[in-house]
């Protein structure tokens, strides 16, 4: 057990669900996030050594040699077509088993494991493997019940 929960004899294991699964509030919230299959894209920041999401405003993401213009908030950076990913539609949010994404490029794997970091589902499958991001904390998912 997690050193800040106490079985007590008799008591059940706490529910590790939270942990494991998102729930309905959280897929509803992802549901709003505003999306354009044809537009919303991936743009390395070098800044953050990240990824930001931005709008693709010209260009074709089919031809790796073309230039595309991307607006990330209220500026415009210039990338080439191989330098952009696409972004996967809401309904991925969260995604347990990231073989199901639509687009699997670094920034989908990325978002996807800091968003289930941020939800404390610190556990991601990855086809027949197990990708887990240490949260240094205790979680009370590994109990009797699991």
């Amino acid at each position: 057990m997690p050193g800040h929960i106490k079985l007590v004899k008799g008591q059940a294991d706490p529910d590790p669900t939270e942990f494991l699964l998102p729930s309905i509030d959280m897929k509803r919230a992802d549901q709003q996030k505003p999306y354009d299959s044809k537009k919303s894209v991936w743009v390395a920041d070098p800044k953050t050594g990240g990824y930001r999401e931005g709008l693709i405003e010209s260009g074709d993401l089919e031809d790796p040699a073309s230039k595309c213009v991307v607006a990330v908030g209220h500026e415009k950076f210039t990338h080439k077509a191989a330098e952009v990913g696409k972004v996967n539609p809401p309904k991925f949010e969260k995604c347990e088993d990231m073989v199901n994404l639509t687009f699997l490029n670094d920034a989908s794997v990325f978002w996807n494991l800091k968003t289930r970091y941020q939800a404390k589902m610190i556990h991601t499958y990855s086809g027949l493997f197990v990708v887990v991001v240490n949260p240094y904390k205790r979680y009370p998912i590994y109990t009797h019940r699991v």
